[in-house]
């Protein structure tokens, strides 16, 4: 797990340090110069540009520049307060101009071909957000230090960031509340099947597809399969869905459907509701009776989200009233029917709002997913790349997390470990022409590679 802080949190992380701030600032700058040596690919012959700003993210990079001229590399300091108009001949440029907490507006040189080497984050991207201003340079590579900043994954980050290096210069992150997930996480979450056990051990029951979205339903069944479940037994209400030859079809009314899912969901580990249902008036109430009154933990995805919101109260607080656990898997759109509003560019502070008010985990769906619990941790989820965003694609996440839910992942981990395993599928498939019925298949395979690391 990568520690995550926001900018405010690191500033007092800095002030609660017991060494120096020179200290600080040495071993700082000792990590900028390593990495900037990797990023060179050596140092013979090699000429670097520092933009060193007024405050300790240009000391930083001062020190880099006398570390680098130790190891025999030329190189020139400017200010980054009246930086030249371009910088030439040089192999490398560090940014040290000014850190995650600069909301001025600054106009960098010229870069030309130069690749750039950030010191805490590319000047100009808001730690917290991600927001990119007009002018930020896009980095190759990025250092930072102790841990990451939401920025560095959220928003127009990762466009500028490059590939991010979190050097650890003896400050303690330990009390750090948010974290991006790796594969060593997710492989010490999910636990061995058991020896003994039998079909109905990790039990998992779908209600999902409507009229002309029967597909929905066998995307979450097919991957509640592919991630461990023994028994799926899908419901696509008033319709015989024709499920996958291993699922169980189990027909249910097209109206008042709660009382037959709810009458052997004891037998169960897991209930998916949503994905395709529809948002037909009549529907909903059997959605909220199903969700409020079931016994195992539940994932409410897709059009289940619509119902949830459509009571006297216009949000999901009424969620708060179950005493087993909820995910709330939404986009953005989805998210605006839950609580008023889109997303802002805060999306932790979006996602926790929406986890306080309803009590559950909230997997917020994005570039990078930001799953939030209601006690203020957060898991950062930083894999997924474009493939993802196919109709479709939520359906599997939606089984994959009700899966690891049956198989006894707790709900926290289980929401952030699904979706590092759909991202993970997806990016071991061919970019043209991916469609959400290809990460199925896939899944088996990030759960072997994953078991290699147990």
């Amino acid at each position: 797990m990568i520690p995550v802080v926001t900018p405010d949190e690191m500033r007092a992380i800095d002030a609660a340090a017991p060494e120096p701030v020179d200290v600080l600032i040495a071993r700082a700058g000792e990590a900028v110069a390593r990495v900037a040596v990797d990023v060179l690919g050596g140092v013979y012959g090699r000429t670097v540009a520092v933009l060193a700003g007024p405050g300790n993210n240009g000391a930083d990079g001062r020190v880099a520049a006398d570390r680098l001229r130790d190891r025999g590399v030329s190189v020139r300091v400017f200010d980054a307060l009246d930086p030249p108009s371009a910088l030439a001949d040089v192999d490398l440029v560090i940014d040290a101009a000014f850190g995650s907490g600069f909301r001025d507006s600054w106009q960098p040189p010229d870069t030309g071909s130069a690749p750039v080497l950030a010191v805490d984050v590319p000047t100009g991207l808001d730690g917290t957000t991600g927001a990119v201003a007009g002018g930020t340079l896009r980095a190759a590579a990025t250092v930072t230090f102790a841990a990451a900043r939401p920025g560095h994954v959220l928003g127009g980050g990762p466009d500028v960031v490059g590939r991010l290096h979190v050097a650890d210069i003896g400050l303690d992150v330990g009390g750090a509340a948010a974290g991006i997930v790796e594969s060593s996480d997710v492989a010490a979450w999910l636990p061995a099947r058991q020896r003994t056990a039998h079909k109905w051990t990790d039990a998992v029951r779908v209600v999902a597809g409507g009229p002309g979205m029967t597909g929905a339903g066998f995307l979450a069944a097919e991957a509640a399969q592919r991630s461990g479940a023994g028994m799926v037994m899908l419901s696509s209400p008033g319709i015989d869905a024709a499920a996958p030859v291993e699922v169980v079809d189990r027909r249910v009314p097209p109206f008042d459907w709660a009382e037959s899912v709810l009458a052997d969901l004891h037998r169960f580990h897991a209930l998916i509701v949503g994905p395709g249902l529809g948002r037909e008036e009549y529907t909903v109430p059997s959605v909220v009776r199903a969700v409020l009154d079931s016994v195992v933990p539940v994932v409410v995805d897709g059009d289940g989200l619509f119902a949830m919101s459509w009571n006297d109260e216009g949000t999901p607080a009424f969620l708060r009233e179950r005493e087993v656990p909820t995910v709330l898997t939404p986009h953005d759109g989805e998210f605006g029917l839950l609580m008023g509003a889109r997303p802002g560019d805060d999306r932790l502070a979006a996602a926790h709002g929406l986890a306080a008010v309803s009590g559950a985990i909230v997997l917020l769906k994005g570039p990078t997913t930001v799953v939030a619990s209601p006690d203020g941790s957060t898991l950062l989820v930083a894999n997924g790349d474009e493939r993802l965003a196919t109709a479709g694609s939520g359906d599997v996440l939606a089984g994959i997390i009700g899966a690891l839910l049956a198989r006894g992942v707790p709900v926290f981990e289980a929401a952030a470990a699904g979706a590092w395993i759909h991202a993970d599928a997806a990016a071991r498939r061919r970019r043209d022409g991916f469609v959400a019925g290809d990460l199925s298949g896939a899944i088996a395979e990030t759960l072997e590679a994953l078991e290699a690391l147990r």
